[in-house]
């Protein structure tokens, strides 16, 4: 896969040979030589990932990762640290800096490649959930606010061939509050991970490792346990396996002997890699909700409704009741807007109360709403419209001491399969109209000619009721 990669380094030789390696895999390469011009070139450039050196003049590596992740507009990006020094204690400064991998010099090919095509691909679903998240944004709904920051309370699954391996990493990540699950069966790893929604798995390597890898594989390849990250544990003779676990889809390693302070770094890492890309999915998923959803009443609004009669009508016919309160526009000028909120609020939960879970009830406008009852006959369909006649009108809305009794007109079109949504309501809306004229708090239900006439009206462009 091709992307963006920003090389970090003060001495040019470095920088040189590291683009020379990744132009030869096709990557898009920039350079810069120090901490700040790196940050500039950051905002200007945007890269995928950016390889960091850590031992630079003025402001070092480990300062330039901790600026871009306290940004929100660089956090997202993954870095990896490249350095000369191979102390543990380096390792981990680099990971509490922020550093999504630590590779050390001299750079070994495979192992920089392997990491790059796995953050890449964590990268590439993060973007496509944040560039929707920034959408929805755009649109004008305001993400939920952040969750505190942490991995306390969060969930992880080790599976290792070595009971005593299984409670050294859940001891170790213990302290930082996670709760872990153990266990040394890969079906019974299996069945927890697949009926529970942990935040990562560890997958310790036996001394052949295919077993594991072939796990992680199938990992990967289910939608309950896809988005999980998975960190390996491995000895360091094993390097072509994690190397290959990272192709099949893991996200971090750790080499045994474990260091307590690395697999600690690495593990909240992944946590909150993951916890940001749910957060995402989280924003998208209520500014989708309230992007379809109607703020006065809580009922699905007409941009919804209309979606959803046009594939309903796609796969069979659909009964459409157009319903208007009767004389609001007098309790608004009588009692106020603000009774008259209440009154349509009312009037929602009513109908909500009245209709099946498979029916859609939306309010469609003003004091108009919409129910579309899927492959409904016209007897049925015409049995719910005196029924929410009833409902509506049995007893009055009680506002304090003010009791309001409230009846509403129904026009009534059963649509035939295929039948054009706009057709359908406005043939409806033709039978309100009758409805009103014919006295109001009454059910119409659409003849044959207001098919034709609204049908006509649409091809023509113009609403039926124009005149």
């Amino acid at each position: 896969m091709t992307a963006r990669i920003l090389v970090v380094d003060d001495i040019a030789a470095n920088l040189r040979l590291l683009e020379a390696k990744l132009l030869a895999e096709y990557y898009e390469v920039a350079l810069a030589a120090s901490g700040p011009e790196a940050l500039t070139m950051v905002t200007r450039w945007a890269p995928d990932v950016i390889l960091l050196d850590v031992m630079m003049p003025g402001m070092d590596g480990y300062e330039v990762c901790r600026r871009l992740k306290s940004s929100q507009a660089t956090s997202h990006i993954p870095v990896v640290m490249v350095t000369a020094l191979v102390d543990a204690a380096e390792r981990v400064r680099a990971l509490e800096a922020g550093a999504d991998d630590f590779l050390s010099k001299p750079v070994d090919d495979p192992t920089l490649f392997a990491r790059l095509r796995a953050l890449l691909r964590v990268k590439q679903v993060q973007d496509a959930w944040r560039l929707r998240a920034e959408t929805a944004r755009d649109l004008g709904f305001e993400a939920a606010p952040a969750p505190e920051p942490g991995v306390r309370g969060a969930t992880c699954l080790i599976l290792s061939g070595d009971q005593a391996e299984v409670d050294q990493v859940s001891r170790i990540l213990g302290e930082d509050g996670v709760v872990c699950t153990g266990t040394t069966a890969l079906e019974q790893a299996w069945t927890a991970l697949s009926s529970h929604g942990f935040d990562l798995a560890v997958l310790a390597l036996s001394a052949k490792g295919t077993a594991m890898l072939r796990f992680a594989s199938r990992l990967r390849a289910h939608a309950t346990t896809r988005d999980m990250p998975v960190l390996l544990v491995a000895d360091s003779s094993q390097r072509g396996l994690v190397l290959r676990g990272f192709d099949l889809g893991a996200n971090d390693h750790v080499l045994r002997p474990i260091d307590p302070n690395e697999l600690r770094a690495r593990a909240r890492n992944q946590i909150r890699r993951k916890q940001y890309q749910e957060r995402l999915r989280a924003d998208l998923d209520r500014s989708l909700e309230l992007a379809v959803t109607d703020p006065l009443t809580g009922l699905r609004n007409r941009r919804y409704v209309v979606r959803h009669l046009e594939g309903v009508l796609r796969g069979g016919p659909a009964a459409v009741l157009m319903l208007d309160v009767d004389r609001f526009k007098l309790i608004n000028d009588t009692h106020g807007h603000a009774a008259g909120d209440i009154a349509l609020r009312e009037v929602a939960e009513r109908l909500k109360a009245d209709l099946r879970a498979a029916d859609v009830v939306a309010r469609y406008g003003g004091e108009e709403f919409m129910v579309v009852l899927a492959g409904a006959p016209a007897e049925y369909a015409g049995a719910v419209a005196e029924r929410l006649l009833g409902t509506l009108g049995q007893d009055p809305i009680v506002i304090g001491a003010l009791r309001l009794n409230i009846t509403a007109s129904i026009g009534l079109a059963v649509a035939p399969q295929n039948t054009p949504a706009a057709v359908a309501t406005a043939a409806a809306d033709l039978a309100l109209y009758r409805a009103k004229d014919g006295g109001r708090n009454r059910v119409e239900t659409a003849r044959p000619e207001d098919f034709t006439t609204a049908s006509s009206a649409a091809t023509a462009g113009a609403s039926p009721m124009a005149d």
